[in-house]
C-alpha cells in the first residue's frame, strides 16, 4: 500500500510539474492582421481600375511592388552620430533597419574617398509597404506646413513616382526633442505599370492627395 501511494504521489508531482510547463510556455503569436490600405486595394482599388481602363486580364490591373525611402546625408561621414541618428529615425517610421549607402568611387573635389557613408535607405515590401504607406497618407502627409497636394507631374515615365519630403518630422513617430538634425527624404513608389496614366490612377485611388483634388479618396471608400 505505501508503495501505490508512493506511485501516486509521483505521478501527481509529474502532472503539477507539466501544468506549471504548460502555463509557462509562449503563448502562439495572434494572426497577423491584414493593413487597411491592402484591404482598400482589393476591395475598391482594383473594381475601379479594371472599369475605368477596360482590363480583360485581372492581373494587367496595376499594382504597387515596393516603396523605397532614401535620405543623403552629406556630412555622414564626418558626422557618426548624425548618422545614427538617421538610422535610428528611419527605422522608427519605416519599422525595417535601413541600409548605409557608401560611395563607390573616390571624389577629390567634395573630400569623399571610395567607402564612406552618403547616406542611408530603406525597400518596403508586403505588409510594411502598405502600413507605410497609409501613415504617409492619412498622418504624415497631412501635417506638412502650407500643404497644397502632392505634385502629379513627379512620374518617371515608367509608372513610379518619386515625391520629396522636406521635414522627417511630419511623422508622428518622432519625437522633436530627441531630433538632432532636421533632414529630409525621397520616397519612391514602384508600381507594375509601365505607364504613367495608369500609376496615377492607382496612386489616386489608393487615397494620395494631389494638387487640384478638392476632395482626395478616402481609404475604404470608392472614389
Amino acid at each position: 500500500m505505501a508503495k501505490k501511494k508512493e506511485s501516486q504521489g509521483g505521478a501527481d508531482q509529474k502532472k503539477a510539474s507539466k501544468a506549471s510547463k504548460a502555463e509557462k510556455a509562449p503563448k502562439p503569436l495572434a494572426e497577423k492582421r491584414e493593413p487597411r490600405l491592402l484591404r482598400h486595394y482589393r476591395d475598391h482599388v482594383r473594381p475601379t481600375l479594371q472599369e475605368q481602363f477596360g482590363f480583360d486580364n485581372p492581373h494587367r490591373i496595376p499594382g504597387i511592388e515596393k516603396v523605397v525611402v532614401n535620405v543623403g546625408i552629406g556630412d555622414a561621414p564626418k558626422n557618426q552620430k548624425l548618422l545614427d541618428s538617421v538610422v535610428e529615425e528611419l527605422t522608427i517610421i519605416t519599422g525595417q533597419k535601413p541600409v548605409i549607402n557608401r560611395a563607390r568611387k573616390s571624389i577629390s573635389n567634395f573630400s569623399l574617398r571610395e567607402g564612406m557613408p552618403v547616406g542611408v535607405s530603406v525597400t518596403l515590401r508586403k505588409s510594411r509597404m502598405w502600413e507605410f504607406l497609409d501613415r504617409l497618407i492619412s498622418a504624415a502627409v497631412p501635417r506638412v506646413r502650407d500643404f497644397r497636394g502632392l505634385p502629379s507631374r513627379s512620374f518617371d515615365g515608367r509608372g513610379n513616382y518619386t515625391m520629396g519630403v522636406k521635414e522627417q518630422i511630419i511623422f508622428p513617430e518622432i519625437n522633436y526633442d530627441r531630433v538632432q538634425e532636421v533632414h529630409g527624404m525621397d520616397i519612391t513608389v514602384v508600381t507594375s505599370t509601365n505607364k504613367d496614366d495608369e500609376a496615377f490612377a492607382l496612386l489616386r485611388q489608393i487615397g494620395f492627395p494631389f494638387r487640384g483634388e478638392d476632395k482626395p479618396v478616402q481609404i475604404g471608400t470608392a472614389a
